[in-house]
């Protein structure tokens, strides 16, 4: 027991404290040289190996799906930041002579200029769009930049699925595999296009968005309440104007730069907003939720950590432009809110973002039979997704929902006036709503205009200000 006036002996010597693991490991592959990267606790890799582990992980997930097939054009969609230039920069490596197996897709680069949504001024984004050619023209590979403001002047093809015959992967992939290597033996047109410098697209506008196109889609952002909806609808007029180049020069894949943490909390913020049937294409490898033109993401397998270091050690350039939500709060929205539980999560908890994204490579895409409309049944007119549907006895709110639409009966409408035939006689068995000339003539009894809307963007439709009318700012 401790006394006052207790005498004590001499303290003991201070030790040296332990050094660092990391300063005793060695590279885990080649044992031989010190590691310049932790990855995870025991995952130490020299430059050389971590290379090697880097590119492996890219080429193994477009080896083990193989659905991008040899000559096939292959659109990248960069915004600049750290992993979708990390993704073109594996392309352009893999597209060299020196490399082992080479890439044998024909690339094409697409740039959505977001400036007129995310604060910038025409002076900014001037100077970005500047940066943003400079690394185009460096890489060398066709490049399309589009202004987010042409989403105004989109066809209503856009909106619409086009569906391609079933073909075995398997046998479909060894028949353009021969071809290809057929084409390598007969003269060497190929390579002289492929060495041409990066060009961009002809059809694209020589200047910047009007005045009026950019105060016209300020005010549609303005006119959203809350930045959920906010980034949710930037979302799908992103995805619009990439699918429209994809279709317009003749691009039949779309890669994405989606990483694997990236997909973690997307799933999670899907959960969130409802969108929880559509998880398998929202974060899997492959998207065909299109029909003529499928999302890849060969990212998925690199965490956030592991691109931010193979983009320093090997000088990846990007382009760092302000997003919707830069500076916003934490719960400002619910893909900010997310985004820190995760992070967070992950940081006390460093098996976090994979175990989720373990778990989202497990989902199964299996769309519900709805009959006449096909095998897959209606889609959503906002996302192209498969209507997640409720018979009339479903005891869920959105079978109740749907099921109280359906009951509804429109307006009738003066005799003297032409009435245009509903495609649908309910939300719930809609086949083919909205693909004629004008929308569809269903309404609610405020006047709103039955979308053919999934459970998610309905919801998300309730916080944009603009109703279910159709408003031109959504892309009806």
């Amino acid at each position: 027991m401790c006394q006052v006036g207790e005498e004590f002996g001499e303290p003991a010597p201070e030790e040296l404290p332990p050094p660092r693991s990391g300063r005793e490991l060695k590279c885990m592959k080649c044992k031989d040289v010190l590691p310049v990267v932790v990855i995870r606790a025991g995952d130490a890799f020299c430059r050389d190996c971590f290379k090697v582990f880097y590119v492996h992980k890219f080429r193994a997930v477009l080896g083990k799906n193989r659905l991008i097939f040899p000559g096939e054009k292959v659109l990248l969609a960069w915004s600049g930041g750290p992993s979708s230039s990390s993704m073109v920069w594996q392309v352009l490596e893999g597209l060299s002579r020196d490399s082992a197996k080479r890439l044998r897709f024909v690339p094409g680069v697409v740039y959505i200029d977001e400036g007129a949504v995310c604060g910038q001024s025409p002076e900014d984004r001037a100077k970005t769009l500047a940066e943003v050619k400079l690394i185009l023209q460096t890489v060398g590979f066709p490049w399309h930049i589009v202004a987010l403001e042409e989403v105004f002047s989109l066809p209503p093809s856009v909106l619409r699925y086009f569906a391609q015959e079933p073909v075995g992967t398997k046998g479909a992939y060894k028949v353009a595999v021969d071809s290809f290597l057929q084409q390598q033996h007969a003269p060497a047109q190929g390579e002289e296009q492929q060495s041409q410098p990066g060009t961009q697209d002809p059809q694209s506008p020589a200047g910047p968005p009007t005045a009026a196109q950019t105060e016209a889609l300020s005010r549609l952002f303005n006119s959203v309440k809350t930045l959920t909806a906010k980034e949710e609808l930037l979302q799908t007029l992103r995805t619009h104007l990439i699918l429209h180049v994809a279709r317009t020069h003749g691009y039949s894949k779309v890669m994405t730069g989606d990483s694997c943490t990236r997909l973690a909390i997307k799933l999670m913020t899907s959960l969130a907003l409802g969108r929880g049937a559509f998880l398998a294409w929202d974060t899997g490898f492959s998207d065909e939720r299109h029909g003529d033109v499928v999302v890849v993401r060969p990212m998925r397998d690199h965490t956030l950590k592991e691109v931010a270091f193979y983009n320093r050690l090997f000088g990846v350039p990007s382009v760092f432009t302000p997003a919707i939500d830069t500076k916003a709060s934490e719960k400002a929205s619910i893909h900010r809110l997310m985004e820190a539980f995760m992070l967070r999560l992950q940081a006390q908890f460093p098996s976090t973002v994979s175990t989720v994204y373990r778990t989202s490579e497990k989902l199964v895409k299996a769309p519900r039979d709805s009959g006449a409309a096909g095998p897959q049944g209606p889609r959503c007119l906002l996302c192209m997704c498969t209507l997640d549907i409720d018979t009339a006895d479903s005891a869920t709110a959105f079978g109740a929902q749907t099921s109280h639409l359906s009951q509804m009966q429109p307006p009738t409408p003066p005799a003297e006036t032409p009435t245009v035939p509903c495609c649908s006689a309910g939300v719930g068995r809609a086949q083919s709503c909205c693909q004629g000339a004008g929308p569809c003539g269903r309404k609610d009894p405020r006047g709103h205009v039955i979308e053919q809307l999934c459970y998610g963007c309905r919801v998300n439709m309730k916080d944009l200000g603009l109703g279910l009318t159709g408003d031109p700012g959504v892309s009806h």
